[in-house]
């Protein structure tokens, strides 16, 4: 059974950073995608940064140069470095693990909140 579990969340000022971690419990083959969505309130979750398939990172526009995402295969987690936080980065932030068949299958972590102050 695959669970993940986000942590580093909080209440930060603006232009601060936070370091959001998401462990990685149980065995994954043949992953596709390992990435951080969010979420903000009466808004679609909607994809900040990924690592897919060939090693690739993808980030929206609205965070590159200021989030990092990187995998920590020690610790099995991916973590996202969040520099720069702007009041719009404000949002439950979700960690995504998405593997490829014939092992398929798709989890989500239960999020952790985000908010930014000014």
């Amino acid at each position: 059974q695959v669970q993940l579990v986000e942590s580093g969340g909080g209440l930060v000022q603006a232009g601060g950073s936070l370091t959001l971690s998401c462990a990685i419990s149980g065995r994954v083959f043949r992953i596709r995608e390992l990435g951080w969505y969010r979420q903000a309130p009466g808004k679609e979750r909607e994809l900040v940064g990924r690592i897919i398939t060939d090693g690739r990172k993808e980030y929206a526009d609205s965070v590159k140069s200021r989030f990092t995402i990187s995998r920590d295969n020690v610790k099995n987690a991916l973590n996202l470095q969040m520099n720069s936080l702007k009041l719009e980065d404000t949002a439950v932030y979700y960690c995504k693990v998405n593997s490829m068949s014939p092992y398929a299958g798709l989890w989500w972590g239960q999020g952790t909140q985000v908010t930014v102050s000014s």
